[in-house]
């Protein structure tokens, strides 16, 4: 198997020269590195070639990497039912810097890219519809980034009194954001809530 995806990266790296930075073979699978910008033509080339025919467009899929300067990695997983064989597209980019849309070439790549979105900030030039989701439109910030805390801003709830859907700062009842880590069981530096009854 490694030696098929092997042969079609050396393919592919003829086929698009520049538009293709790199390509690696690793668990079973063809991962290439593509410059933002040439996206729409590597996926057409994708789909297009009688020798590859990745016509399935399976995710898109974001993943941040905060300490780096384009901090978004856009991966694009491809399936070819006739050459029964799987392939990763990846892009890079940032907050600001948009990627072209695949749409053209997958109308399926439609929602993905709106998650994509929606969960990571990550912008799509041509996108004929790029909206929230997941989330409800006014909601601050995007959910899967490191840098979102885990409890969220505001918490949504349908209020019964009012009849309709309020939203409120988020009251934790365990204080997670500065949690200490420290066991129970195994002893803590300080007195837990209700041990001082045991001592008397």
């Amino acid at each position: 198997m490694d030696e098929t995806l092997t042969e079609l990266g050396e393919y592919l790296s003829l086929k698009l020269d520049d538009g293709l930075s790199s390509y690696a073979v690793s668990f079973g699978e063809l991962t290439l590195n593509v410059a933002r910008d040439q996206i729409v033509r590597v996926l057409r080339l994708l789909h297009d070639d009688t020798r590859t025919r990745f016509v399935n467009i399976t995710d898109i899929a974001g993943a941040d990497y905060p300490g780096r300067e384009e901090r978004f990695d856009v991966v694009y997983h491809l399936l070819s039912p006739t050459q029964n064989l799987r392939i990763r597209v990846k892009v890079t980019t940032d907050a600001e810097q948009m990627v072209p849309s695949v749409t053209d070439v997958f109308p399926g790549a439609d929602w993905y890219e709106r998650e994509a979105y929606d969960m990571y900030g990550i912008l799509f030039s041509g996108h004929p519809d790029l909206r929230r989701l997941l989330t409800d439109y006014g909601f601050d910030g995007h959910p899967l980034r490191k840098d979102f805390p885990l409890t969220g801003f505001v918490e949504v709830r349908y209020d019964e009194e009012r009849k309709r859907v309020v939203y409120e700062p988020v009251k934790l009842a365990q204080e997670f954001r500065n949690f200490d880590y420290l066991s129970p069981w195994e002893g803590t530096n300080y007195v837990l809530p209700g041990d001082e009854k045991a001592e008397q």
